[in-house]
């Protein structure tokens, strides 16, 4: 059972997209903006910024009941007066600290002392400054010791590229500002650092590490840091010619050995190469320089191994199997540095072992012992982009990647926060599920915890054309989705029966179900905002706030 009700809100401070930002990352940064902002700190609170540029609060009073909406603050700058202005946005940095962009280009940090009690409750600017071109603000957090305060915020803009003739002439700019003051000192907050990312995608998840130590970023093209006082434009030359360097050795295998071909320098004599053979280890040095050195992927027989230096110049490697016809996928584990070459007769042997999977004919014979895939059966919720998404882990003293993800067709869907002390988790498809995924930058080996499954809600999700926002509550207990204008759509954790339910088929009973719930929405004005707790939605269209309880009793 649902309960809904809905009440007259002053009216939100929705910007519409001009006429000249129109790519599809334009549209997904700014056009598919959540006006609606959760307080993860008291979770019963949700504020949006009406067209005076006041930041309005709504708090629920009793179990289905909002309070009036109570502004809380207000933005010292007229919002219509700046014709490129942005959405003014919020982020929740901590329990008794908030930072805000009012869509012009200025960045605010205010202290708010303790935002669930009433009589310590005091928002205060304690920095502001024009930060240039207007900006969203996608995530925050607060660093606190012995001898300073900071606060990390992670910015978003879509800057104009003159140089780029063949893309959209837009990037993706992500700065990570930091704010700082001294506890002993009395003076005020100041920016102690700022550095600058660079893609050509608005990411789908971007976080600061709570401990400032990184930065994870979700997104269907890469970015990389840019150095102050360099373009975009000699970043991304330079990136280019670190992809394109040549390998430092090529490799080929057979079912019996492996061949390893290293490029000497001039002048190098057979007194230079020291080669060391193990049953799982090989050493390569060169001049009194390690070469290569690792673990190799599988054991081989180091009595009957040996190297030669040819005529071309070059250093010939022969590694002798100890597992006859394993296919190694890498000659040192872990290693990038080379280049695997495979043959025109393996390449012959690999495409008649997948002959069966292919056909010029749709189908042919689909009783036959090995049929091919029936792309009939392929339903388009089923098809993903060519290009897959990744993850991406970056250092935040050296500015460097330092683990990277690729996410293939595990399509990403939402974040939510569950714990506000932790990073924000982030939900991908697995098949047709949907997996919810915890970061934790302390555990090096184990980065990314698996947390939570929604059953089949992968495969149900995609049939949603018009899906606008997406959420879960914290806790898991279910998964909501809105469109663009009414319906919201509620997919419930699986959870027993009360009566008794067989299936048909198998003839078994049937001990738990999912089950899925609609609510429409009784307006004709587009959602701006969509937020879940563990109890409760809300939904904000341009003029009210709806309040759906959801009730988790069968």
């Amino acid at each position: 059972m649902l309960y809904l009700q809905g009440w007259s809100i002053p009216a939100v401070a929705e910007v519409k997209l001009r006429d000249d930002q129109y790519t599809l990352e334009h549209m997904h940064a700014f056009g598919m903006y959540n006006y609606l902002h959760c307080d993860s700190w008291y979770q019963d609170s949700v504020y949006y910024i009406d067209t005076l540029g006041r930041i309005m609060n709504l708090t629920v009073m009793l179990d289905t009941a909002l309070g009036k909406p109570r502004e809380v603050f207000r933005l010292p700058t007229d919002l219509t007066a700046c014709d490129n202005r942005l959405c003014a946005s919020i982020h929740f940095t901590s329990s008794t600290w908030v930072t805000l962009s009012d869509g012009t280009g200025r960045l605010y940090v205010i202290g708010t002392g303790e935002r669930g009690n009433s009589a310590s409750e005091k928002w205060e600017i304690m920095f502001n400054e024009e930060l240039g071109d207007p900006f969203i603000i996608i995530h925050s957090i607060s660093l606190l010791n012995a001898e300073e305060h900071s606060i990390a915020t992670l910015l978003l803009r879509i800057e104009k590229e003159e140089l780029d003739m063949k893309g959209s002439g837009f990037y993706v700019s992500l700065e990570w500002v930091t704010i700082s003051k001294k506890n002993k000192d009395k003076k005020k907050y100041e920016i102690i650092k700022r550095d600058i990312l660079c893609g050509k995608s608005v990411p789908h998840y971007a976080a600061i590490e709570p401990d400032g130590n990184g930065l994870m970023i979700v997104s269907y093209k890469s970015f990389t840091f840019v150095q102050a006082g360099q373009d975009l434009e000699e970043n991304m030359d330079e990136d280019m010619s670190e992809k394109i360097k040549e390998p430092l050795y090529y490799w080929q295998q057979t079912e019996d050995d492996l061949t390893v071909t290293i490029r000497l320098p001039e002048d190098s004599t057979k007194e230079d190469i020291q080669v060391q053979f193990l049953p799982d280890h090989i050493n390569i040095v060169l001049k009194d320089h390690q070469f290569l050195e690792g673990k190799l992927y599988s054991s081989i027989d180091h009595e009957s191994s040996t190297w030669i230096i040819k005529e071309s110049n070059s250093l010939e490697i022969s590694l002798i199997k100890k597992n006859e016809g394993l296919t190694w996928p890498e000659l040192v584990v872990g290693d990038k540095q080379g280049e695997f070459i495979r043959d025109s007769a393996q390449c012959a042997a690999i495409a008649e072992r997948l002959m069966h999977l292919t056909s010029e004919e749709l189908n042919p014979n689909p009783d036959k012992e090995k049929p091919p895939c029936n792309a009939q059966e392929l339903e388009e919720c089923d098809i993903f982009f060519e290009e897959s998404s990744s993850l991406c882990r970056f250092d935040g003293s050296t500015l460097k990647t330092t683990h990277v993800v690729n996410l293939g067709s595990n399509q990403y869907l939402f974040s939510v926060i569950v714990d506000p002390k932790e990073m924000p988790c982030f939900c991908l498809r697995h098949d047709v599920d949907a997996l919810l995924w915890q970061p934790h930058s302390s555990k090096q080996d184990d980065m990314w915890e698996h947390i939570a499954t929604f059953n089949a809600l992968g495969y149900v999700q995609a049939s949603k054309r018009d899906k606008k926002f997406f959420a879960c509550a914290p806790n898991y207990s279910y998964a909501a989705l809105c469109e663009c204008l009414r319906r919201v759509f509620i997919y419930r954790q699986p959870a027993p029966m009360s009566t008794v339910l067989y299936n048909r088929k198998e003839g078994r009973q049937v001990g738990q179900v999912a089950k899925q719930q609609v609510a429409s929405l009784e307006t004709n004005d587009p959602i701006l905002g969509f937020q879940a707790t563990n109890e409760r939605l809300f939904v904000l269209t341009t003029r009210n706030l709806f309040l759906i309880k959801v009730n988790t009793e069968n």
